[in-house]
């Protein structure tokens, strides 16, 4: 039989492959986070018609006549480009800005990798994929929210509804001015909205009365809306840094900066629910020419609230917003890398296993390590370019054609060859 028959019989195998590649292509044109491939052809064995020879005094060398058995796949191609983003406004989709890949835990336990980032929640509260595989991650303290991005993954949790309670407020910084032009008598209050350890809101207001050049007197009182105002709130006691009570005489400098308290100082709230002490930073305080004006700049403590939403930050940080305005970490997503991420094997639905030549997942943050930005609200689409598949699409088209236009010249030539005896 002739050898181009069983040549253009390879060649109809590979070009059918090249179809399939390009078809399951355009199939996915709209599948979230989908990577496609492409074919790649090389030649088979070819058979020697005529060694070559090496030259010779009494001759030259010649070159090796070889005919070619046809073509075979030589691999099949991941293109790693990121796809557009779509914009959907769901605060669990994710989409990676860059290299690396999420890490889910698939429903038989095996750790796989996607870069498809639509979650949802299951009725623990886990994210999960469509196909209920559970997104990894370090889960923050939920006392201190703070996250350990050196430990074991496990699964992320949003407990939504979840309450956190109620903190005492512990201190205070102020900032603003004093008006150095204000006349002995003139005061300033700025009222500071503090919590109990019962998370029973607390009026305190902060009071700077002028009471000589570049001196002020401080005082500090609390009350609550409840209180009769022909009442006086009560004076509350002011100590010093090393806790020695403290006249609350605050004095500057002829360029505008505090003397005297040299350190934070700090009051007795002299409550049961409220022991104290809270400490005042007043060094962010100076005293030019302009309007008075003071401000807290920071004040810690909160009443008990429930977790009602979350945002995500770029390095993959939730941070969960409270019902009392707390704003604290809940957890961090963890990324894989690989050093040859075309080495990975497909699992379907979307997800990789680590392969034999992918090398072994280097887990971390988002934004070290190759691992991209994710952005919140926002979902990878496939990287599939239908130009140029329609390309492929005609390109493997024709090579088909053409190989089978070589099986039908072949047969031909057999048929003459037959048709020698009649």
């Amino acid at each position: 039989m002739l050898r181009s028959m069983f040549s253009a019989i390879s060649g109809l195998k590979a070009h059918q492959t090249k179809m399939d590649v390009t078809g399951n292509n355009i199939a996915n044109v709209n599948t979230v986070g989908f990577k496609s491939s492409s074919t790649v052809f090389q030649d088979t064995l070819s058979q020697v018609v005529r060694a070559g020879g090496a030259p010779a005094a009494d001759r030259g060398g010649t070159n090796p006549a070889q005919v070619g058995l046809g073509v075979k796949l030589a691999a099949i191609t991941t293109n790693w480009t990121n796809g557009a983003a779509q914009s959907t406004g769901r605060s669990t989709d994710f989409m990676i800005e860059g290299d690396g890949f999420f890490v889910v835990r698939g429903p038989g336990g095996e750790q796989l990798y996607t870069r498809a980032g639509s979650f949802d929640f299951d009725a623990g509260g886990r994210l999960v994929t469509p196909d209920g595989s559970i997104l990894q991650g370090w889960l923050a303290d939920p006392l201190t929210g703070v996250v350990n991005p050196n430990g074991p993954i496990t699964d992320l949790t949003v407990p939504y509804g979840a309450q956190v309670r109620p903190t005492a407020t512990g201190a205070s910084v102020l900032a603003g001015n004093l008006n150095t032009d204000a006349a002995v008598g003139d005061f300033v209050q700025t009222p500071v909205k503090m919590f109990d350890q019962m998370g029973v809101r607390q009026e305190v207001a902060y009071t700077f009365v002028k009471t000589a050049d570049n001196t002020w007197q401080l005082t500090v009182t609390n009350g609550d809306d409840d209180n009769d105002p022909s009442t006086p709130m009560p004076t509350l006691a002011l100590l010093d840094e090393n806790g020695n009570p403290f006249t609350g005489v605050i004095t500057f400098d002829t360029d505008g900066t505090m003397t005297a308290p040299t350190g934070p100082v700090s009051f007795d709230p002299a409550m049961a629910s409220w022991p104290g002490p809270v400490e005042i930073d007043l060094s962010q305080i100076s005293q030019f020419g302009g309007k008075s004006e003071v401000v807290p700049s920071d004040v810690d403590g909160y009443a008990m609230g429930s977790l009602q939403g979350f945002e995500l930050t770029n390095d993959g940080t939730i941070i969960g917003t409270y019902s009392n305005g707390l704003r604290q970490n809940l957890g961090q997503l963890a990324m894989g890398a690989f050093n040859n991420p075309s080495g990975l094997e497909k699992a379907g639905n979307s997800s990789f296993r680590v392969g034999e030549n992918s090398g072994e997942p280097v887990i971390g943050v988002a934004g070290t390590g190759g691992r991209g930005i994710l952005s919140s609200g926002a979902l990878e689409m496939s990287n599939v370019d239908l130009s140029e598949e329609f390309t492929s699409l005609i390109v493997a088209q024709r090579g088909f054609q053409a190989n089978s236009r070589v099986i039908t010249a072949s047969d031909e030539l057999l048929q003459d060859l037959v048709n020698l005896k009649r």
